[in-house]
């Protein structure tokens, strides 16, 4: 469970609401506070459902446990691996977190007693974007190589929303210079008028959250 807890540590900060805001205002509101308190929940459930896989380019952080010399910050090469003192070249992309974690400690056991390795995602590589809240199937979702994906399109891609979504209110949350920026996107408007200027363009590691119409 370890590789749980510091992605939940992670995403947490991540979407502190502490964090600057685009277009709320620098003391968000209740309303402004439960959504974000909700994104933070989806992503733990969806982070601890679908355990992430490795991918190349993903910065990971290695530690081992009393063994400081052997902490490394790497960046996951385009084969796939991280090149670690020991051990060597080790292959970590296609992997889950827990399963690197072991496939490295199972390396270093020639050389170190009960290695205990933990790893940590500082930043990902992909073109992941994660659609969360009323929709009919959350989860995360990536970017196609050949076009932009929008706001819509990934709705549309997990299935539209549910009979209970806020499609005014759709939110999407982005770190930029670790910095948190919000932007409320009125649905409704695209798919009633057909306004395509308000059809936002998403970028790696967004997050499409859409409230309950109560909101």
């Amino acid at each position: 469970m370890k590789q749980y807890l510091k992605l939940i540590t992670f995403t947490f900060l991540m979407f502190s609401l502490a964090a600057c805001s685009a277009n709320t205002k620098a003391n968000p509101s209740s309303a402004d506070a439960t959504l974000n308190q909700q994104v933070v929940e989806n992503l733990k459930h969806i982070r601890q459902v679908n355990d992430y896989v490795l991918q190349p380019g993903d910065l990971v952080e290695v530690h081992v446990f009393m063994e400081e010399d052997m902490d490394r910050a790497l960046r996951i090469s385009g084969n796939g691996t991280i090149t670690l003192p020991l051990i060597g070249n080790q292959k970590i992309a296609g992997k889950t977190v827990l399963e690197a974690e072991q496939s490295i400690s199972n390396a270093l056991k020639t050389y170190l007693k009960s290695p205990q390795v933990s790893i940590f995602i500082k930043e990902y590589g992909n073109k992941t974007v994660y659609v969360l809240g009323q929709v009919a199937k959350p989860g995360s979702i990536e970017i196609p190589p050949e076009k932009p994906l929008t706001v819509l399109e990934a709705i549309t891609s997990v299935g539209g929303f549910t009979d209970i979504a806020n499609t005014s209110k759709v939110r999407v949350l982005r770190m930029e210079k670790n910095k948190q920026k919000t932007f409320d996107i009125d649905v409704s408007q695209i798919t009633k008028y057909g306004d395509k200027s308000l059809d936002m363009v998403l970028m790696p590691g967004d997050v499409v959250f859409v409230p309950q119409s109560i909101f």
